[in-house]
């Protein structure tokens, strides 16, 4: 399975070419909404740019994707947009880059160049990380077993979250996803025996 990565920070650079500006604005996004919502955000603070072309990635493995020249030819920026975050092996992520045409025309070649450059100079601006998904489950243990499961789990490097203790104790266990299987089955397994209660609560990308 790939390693895919976003980034921390909001990034804003810019980069002129030919008297033309180039203004990029990157953010981590998680959903197709949370995408469209930033490009708007862009382009109505950038009303009066000749293009807002855009682009975005989401998913844990990059699943969806798309793009737009917003005016320019076909294939000269959203694309090339793409293919540098896709470079990285970005996800999570939408760009928009905002251009103010300074009177002198790049060509095709021209323009895709600038676009792609423009988000490659970006991205370095931010410190990318890892995209790791997660699986959460709640878990009820008597006191007893407490330490047996955790011995147990210990291999698939487990963080345990809202520990409480009464009558017996109450957690939220996290793991990586690539562990899931094994660790449900095991979970399944003390379940039916009656030693803990588990309950899958969800799956996350990060």
């Amino acid at each position: 399975m790939s390693i895919y990565y976003t980034i921390i920070d909001l990034v804003h650079t810019e980069q002129k070419i030919n008297r033309s500006r180039f203004i990029t604005s990157i953010k981590k996004v998680k959903t197709i909404d949370e995408a469209k919502k930033f490009i708007t955000e862009v382009g109505n603070e950038h009303k009066t740019a000749n293009h807002n072309c855009w682009a975005y990635i989401v998913g844990s493995q990059g699943e969806t994707e798309h793009s737009s020249d917003n005016g320019e030819p076909s294939g000269t920026a959203g694309a090339p947009m793409l293919n540098s975050l896709k470079k990285l092996n970005m996800t999570n992520v939408a760009v928009v880059v905002t251009r103010y045409f300074g009177g002198v025309k790049l060509g095709i070649r021209g323009l895709i160049e600038a676009y792609g450059s423009s988000v490659e100079q970006a991205l370095p601006k931010s410190k990318l990380i890892p995209i790791i998904p997660h699986s959460y489950y709640n878990l009820t243990i008597p006191y007893d077993f407490f330490e047996t499961l955790k011995h147990r789990l210990n291999e698939y490097n487990p963080n345990y979250q809202n520990v409480e203790y009464s009558a017996d104790i109450a957690l939220e266990l996290i793991v990586e996803s690539k562990f899931k299987d094994s660790v449900e089955q095991y979970l399944t397994d003390w379940t039916q025996a009656g030693r803990i209660t588990s309950v899958h609560l969800k799956d996350t990308d990060d």
